[in-house]
C-alpha cells in the first residue's frame, strides 16, 4: 500500500503540478475509500501540449504518448488530494479520444495511461477501463483521462 512516491523515484517519474480546472469544478474528489478524478488534459507546464483530432493532425501513437501525459495529471490530482502513498489501487479508468472519421484505435491510445499505472502499482495497477470515441474534447485537446483510485 505505501512506497508508491519511491517506485515514482525509482522509475524517475516526477508527478506535475495540480493542472487548474479550466471550469466550475475540482481535480479529484475523495469519498470513503474511493478517490474520483475529473477528466485530464495532457496539459504539461499550463499549456495544451497540442490540438486536434487523433487519426488525422495527432497520430495513434502520439496520442498514446498524450494519454500518458493524462495519466500522470490524474495522478498528481490524487497525490494533492491524498497523498500518492495512500493509493490501494487502481480501479477504474476512463479515457475519451477525439477522433477522426473512421478512426478506431481507441483502445490502444488509452493504454498510454494504463501502461503508466502498470508499472507504478504493478498488479495494483490494473484495473476496468473504457476508450471511447468522441467528436470533440475541451480546448481541443485530442486525449482526455479520468481516474478512480481507492485509498487507504
Amino acid at each position: 500500500m505505501s512506497g508508491w512516491s519511491a517506485r515514482l523515484g525509482e522509475l524517475g517519474i516526477e508527478l506535475p503540478a495540480v493542472v487548474a480546472p479550466v471550469a466550475a469544478y475540482v481535480p479529484a474528489v475523495r469519498t470513503g475509500n474511493l478517490v474520483y478524478t475529473s477528466g485530464q488534459l495532457p496539459i504539461t507546464g499550463g499549456e495544451l501540449e497540442v490540438t486536434g483530432k487523433v487519426g488525422a493532425e495527432v497520430s495513434a501513437e502520439d496520442a498514446k504518448a498524450l494519454a500518458r501525459q493524462c495519466g500522470l495529471n490524474a495522478l498528481a490530482a490524487v497525490h494533492a488530494l491524498v497523498g500518492i502513498d495512500a493509493v490501494v489501487r487502481v480501479v477504474k479508468v476512463v479515457g475519451f479520444v477525439a477522433s477522426a472519421p473512421g478512426f478506431a484505435g481507441q483502445p490502444d491510445v488509452v493504454n498510454g495511461a494504463s501502461e503508466l499505472f502498470g508499472q507504478i502499482f504493478g498488479d495494483a495497477g490494473a484495473h476496468a477501463r473504457s476508450a471511447v470515441g468522441v467528436a470533440e474534447l475541451p480546448l481541443g485537446a485530442p486525449v482526455e483521462v479520468e481516474i478512480i483510485v481507492e485509498v487507504g
